[in-house]
């Protein structure tokens, strides 16, 4: 049985839980925190990674496109190569040019910390671009990439909610406002993997929480 090692703190963790289960496919979760993983298996020590029958992997997307190419069952990729390239193109939209920018909001957002006056002032208009840009390619039709979920999904239930908080926390305005993202992620709360999802998320939030004040 597949093994899925990292913990439900982490949004890039969840994306892959959240594949897994949309597609029913059984795996084990094994908690590795930060600073406690199998080297071995994530060489830069990072979550999530995955212990198979072949042997492990790291990095969220190659684990994303193993499970769909290991488990076809229940696709979560279009079948036309071009409209799977689509599905790529918004995964990496949302995972480099909106989260990965956002994320530098986050020390500040939410763990107590401080980002620089300087950095939020430069951070804000390239978010801004970025998200107008992710806007042209998204279709909210009711699924990002049109009218099947998809692994572009997976990534937008975890990681849309965090850049929407952050940007509200920090600038006191949600700069994904102009997106039907709301409605979006509230289609998305429905449905049971989700739930499951972020329930174990909110968990296992404040045990990472506990950790860190002891």
């Amino acid at each position: 049985m597949l093994k899925l090692c990292g913990f439900s703190a982490s949004n890039y963790y969840n994306k892959v839980k959240l594949a897994l289960l949309e597609k029913g496919v059984p795996f084990e979760e094994v908690t590795a925190w930060v600073g406690e993983t199998d080297l071995a298996a994530s060489p830069l020590g990072k979550v999530p990674y995955a212990i198979t029958d072949e042997g492990p992997m790291s990095e969220s997307t190659v684990i994303l496109e193993y499970v769909e190419d290991r488990y076809p069952e229940k696709p979560l990729m279009p079948a036309s190569p071009y409209q799977a390239a689509k599905v790529r193109e918004l995964l990496r939209y949302i995972e480099l040019h909106l989260e990965l920018v956002a994320r530098n909001l986050y020390p500040e957002a939410f763990f107590g910390g401080k980002v620089s006056d300087a950095a939020k002032e430069k951070i804000r208009p390239q978010l801004e671009k970025n998200i107008a840009a992710f806007g042209q390619l998204a279709k909210f039709s009711p699924y990002i990439a049109g009218s099947d979920f998809t692994l572009a999904d997976c990534a937008a239930a975890v990681h849309l909610p965090l850049v929407s908080s952050a940007t509200r926390i920090i600038y006191g305005q949600d700069l994904l406002a102009d997106l039907p993202a709301k409605d979006y992620l509230k289609r998305l709360g429905e449905r049971p993997s989700v739930q499951q999802v972020n329930a174990d998320r909110k968990a296992n939030t404040e045990a990472l929480m506990a950790r860190t004040k002891g």
